[in-house]
């Protein structure tokens, strides 16, 4: 009798960074930060008051490029963790690995159950005291960007495919969706209907090709602009003209 070939097991999907996210998020939020996820090149940033931010880089395993991104960030604060999913079965990881991470001042968070609703975080290591030249020219912008924008759009550990909406984009959005709603307008009236500081430069630029000058000095909406305004719906934050009429 022929033997029936067995159908290959479907591999299990390999789980995102994206899923430790969330947890880390709650774990800082239950002491009092603002979380937000893809501020600049750091996964996860978070502030509580006039304390220095909190920084934390998301990988599923404990390796010598986390590390490595960890190193950067200390260039912008002292407290950078590191943050990877906990092991189901064995030993956490090399012991060596903890006292490096002691060595170069980065703090340690395991996340349990990652990818579960009940998921855990543990603060294994906190950072310990090390200041490499800081960089505050860059910490400014990073700061800029977390203060510019508006809620929290992105999920930190985000694939690089995945577009970021930073505080540009949603300025830029927020003045699509007053030409979306008014009909076209002059960069002075989407400076204040738009809640946009830039909207000259934005127009100008058209970097993402939503915009066309339809007459001197007057900008109405592409095509490519209404359709951004489905793809990145709830993502940028209403200006008040239109959450005002939509709530009326």
């Amino acid at each position: 009798m022929a033997r029936r070939k067995q159908k290959p097991r479907a591999k299990a999907a390999r789980p995102a960074e994206t899923c430790l996210y969330a947890p880390v998020k709650a774990f800082l939020e239950g002491q009092g930060y603002v979380v937000k996820g893809e501020v600049g090149a750091c996964d996860v940033m978070a502030r509580r008051g006039d304390e220095p931010p909190v920084i934390v880089e998301l990988k599923l395993s404990l390796n010598l490029e986390l590390v490595l991104q960890g190193i950067e960030r200390l260039a912008l604060s002292d407290a950078v963790y590191v943050a990877v999913p906990a092991p189901r079965e064995g030993p956490l990881f090399d012991r060596r690995f903890r006292k490096l991470l002691r060595r170069v001042g980065l703090g340690l968070l395991l996340v349990h159950g990652a990818g579960d609703a009940a998921a855990k975080v543990e603060a294994i290591l906190d950072p310990l005291p090390y200041r490499p030249r800081a960089d505050k020219r860059r910490l400014g912008r990073l700061l800029g960007e977390f203060d510019r924008r508006a809620g929290d759009p992105n999920l930190g550990g985000s694939a690089h495919r995945v577009k970021i909406v930073t505080a540009y984009r949603q300025e830029a959005l927020r003045i699509a969706s007053i030409l979306a709603a008014e009909g076209a307008r002059s960069p002075a009236q989407l400076r204040t209907d738009a809640e946009a500081p830039k909207a000259g430069r934005i127009l100008l630029d058209n970097v993402y090709g939503w915009f066309d000058r339809v007459e001197h000095g007057i900008y109405a909406l592409t095509p490519a602009g209404h359709a951004a305004l489905q793809a990145f719906a709830g993502r940028f934050g209403l200006p008040k003209l239109l959450a005002e009429v939509r709530a009326a």
